[in-house]
């Protein structure tokens, strides 16, 4: 009897080393796979891709700080479609705002995004509608709106925001938020509730955690970074079109699945996903464009690489409830 319950002790043993292993492997996968798709689209642009490194730093500035906020709704399980428009809006209210005052600008950015981040938490958590289902609805509603303010002519901000267009200030405002965004998740209570709802949003009431305020805060903080990304776009841009933050949301999503992120959230979620996945996102769509490949041709690589980091990363247990 005691030798059976060596055998199953050593087993369960050689499982969790096993399990230990595997999980470090997963982690390091996006790092790897960043490195690898630079080196190849570096030779195949003949050192192109490595020349045109500034002008890869500057495209991801924006998705990075985007991202950011979707980090923390996927890490407590839920989704977010409507960054797009959030951005969109953002942009807009930022552009009409320049010609006041700069800081009142910023400011108004932020505030309009966290706006359309509390209707997201609103119609989430009280009136109890999917995320994903209120995030598209949210994102239609708002596209519509982008269309109505730009369809004539661009949104056009004041001359001075070109002056906010440097690299110090970009990757200041970038830096900041990823420091802080790091801090909080890893060392305040901050990240321990958003991986215990996203692990289980039961236990985590019976923990004491109130998820439903927590879920509706996430929202609100994820729409007021992208109001803030909306800054750094309008500095680059000057203006917002009628496409403004068009199709961000799917980058974001391709970008933080490629970085390793958990579709599902929870315990297994890093905060090196936003960061690594950004950048892979970034130079794999700039290697194809400077290779020559039409749209569709880099949706189809796009999409095939993105169902590959799914199969790898998604926890299919988990998979079972959308929340």
């Amino acid at each position: 009897m005691a030798g059976k319950n060596n055998i199953a002790a050593d087993s369960k043993e050689l499982a969790l080393k096993k399990q230990s292993r595997m999980s470090h492997i997963r982690a390091a996968l996006p790092i790897v796979g960043l490195i690898v798709v630079f080196l190849v689209f570096n030779i195949l642009t003949h050192g192109g891709l490595w020349a045109s490194r500034n002008l890869v730093l500057n495209q991801v500035y924006v998705t990075m700080i985007a991202a950011t906020g979707v980090f923390f709704i996927m890490t407590m399980g839920g989704l977010d479609f409507s960054q797009g428009s959030i951005l969109g809006i953002s942009s807009i209210v930022v552009c009409l705002l320049s010609g006041v005052n700069m800081f009142l600008a910023v400011i108004g950015g932020v505030v309009a995004g966290a706006a359309i981040g509390a209707i997201n938490g609103y119609f989430y958590v009280n009136r109890k509608i999917k995320s994903f289902i209120v995030t598209i609805c949210t994102m239609f509603l708002f596209r519509g709106f982008i269309k109505y303010m730009a369809s004539n002519s661009p949104v056009a901000a004041s001359m001075r925001v070109y002056d906010f267009d440097t690299t110090p200030v970009k990757l200041g405002l970038t830096l900041v938020v990823l420091i802080i965004g790091f801090v909080v998740f890893r060392y305040t209570k901050f990240g321990v509730y958003l991986k215990a709802i996203g692990a289980g949003e039961k236990a985590a009431k019976f923990a004491g955690i109130r998820t439903d305020r927590m879920k509706f805060l996430i929202y609100v903080l994820a729409g007021a970074i992208t109001g803030l990304a909306a800054f750094v776009n309008i500095a680059k841009n000057g203006s917002a079109t009628a496409n403004v933050g068009n199709q961000l949301e799917t980058q974001i999503l391709i970008a933080l699945v490629l970085g390793g992120m958990p579709i599902s959230g929870g315990a297994k979620v890093r905060f090196e996903n936003v960061i690594v996945g950004a950048l892979l996102y970034t130079v794999l769509n700039n290697g194809l464009t400077m290779m020559g490949l039409t749209t569709q041709a880099m949706q189809l690589v796009q999409g095939v690489v993105f169902l590959i980091f799914v199969a790898i990363f998604a926890d299919r247990e988990s998979l079972s409830v959308i929340k």
